[in-house]
């Protein structure tokens, strides 16, 4: 997605979940600053790992699904594996090194730089609320990063759509070119709950995710949901 496309559905959300533009740029030049001598890779080396066809795994991932999931690498899958935030953690205990994670690093971070270590590629979010997260870190990621906004990119910062680590994740994946996603342990209806979070706002949140996930889906673009 452009961001001349997504931009519009952006303002709606800021509206509609009373958020301030501002601290979300505040926040991602705060990243920017913070990862300025990271291993940032370029938007033809993302492309090159995203193939036509996409797994991408959600926060509410079974122990049972990683293991399935390390099966499947394990005997050659030729599908690119994207994981959305706190996912990676049970995938990376299981023995899973997605190809690519989308994180505004809430879960657990260290789980999340084991993957970057290992090889995995790292989106790494910057919005208003997550200012401290990115100062503890950002620069822990050694393996290589891409950073991204929500609000206006530049020549560093990217913005391919998407408000929630899982949605972000999928609107990376068709902006790419991917044709078929297959959705693991996304629950759009009844997640998780998180303590200190506010269930309600959650759920809010999650509506965004739908619409953009399903009702935002371009033609030519076969979504799953397992």
């Amino acid at each position: 997605m452009q961001f001349s496309e997504w931009e519009p559905v952006y303002i709606r959300i800021l509206k509609d979940m009373d958020i301030d533009r501002t601290s979300d740029e505040a926040s991602a030049r705060l990243l920017k600053a913070l990862t300025l001598n990271s291993n940032i890779v370029s938007e033809e080396e993302l492309a090159s790992l995203i193939t036509d066809d996409v797994i991408i795994v959600g926060g509410s991932i079974s122990e049972c699904g990683a293991k399935m999931l390390r099966t499947m690498k394990d005997t050659g899958m030729k599908r690119t594996v994207i994981s959305a935030g706190s996912a990676t953690d049970v995938l990376v205990r299981n023995g899973v090194i997605p190809d690519i994670v989308v994180t505004d690093l809430d879960g657990d971070a260290e789980e999340q730089k084991k993957a970057s270590a290992s090889g995995s590629l790292t989106l790494i979010h910057a919005h208003g609320d997550n200012t401290r997260l990115i100062t503890d870190h950002a620069k822990g990621f050694k393996g290589p990063i891409m950073i991204t906004t929500q609000s206006s990119p530049d020549l560093v910062l990217c913005s391919f759509g998407g408000f929630t680590d899982g949605d972000r994740a999928v609107c990376t994946a068709r902006h790419f070119g991917a044709k078929k996603i297959t959705l693991i342990g996304f629950d759009l209806n009844a997640p998780s709950h998180k303590p200190g979070t506010d269930p309600e706002l959650k759920k809010r949140k999650l509506g965004w995710a739908r619409k953009i996930i399903f009702d935002m889906n371009p033609p030519g673009v076969t979504i799953t949901q397992l």
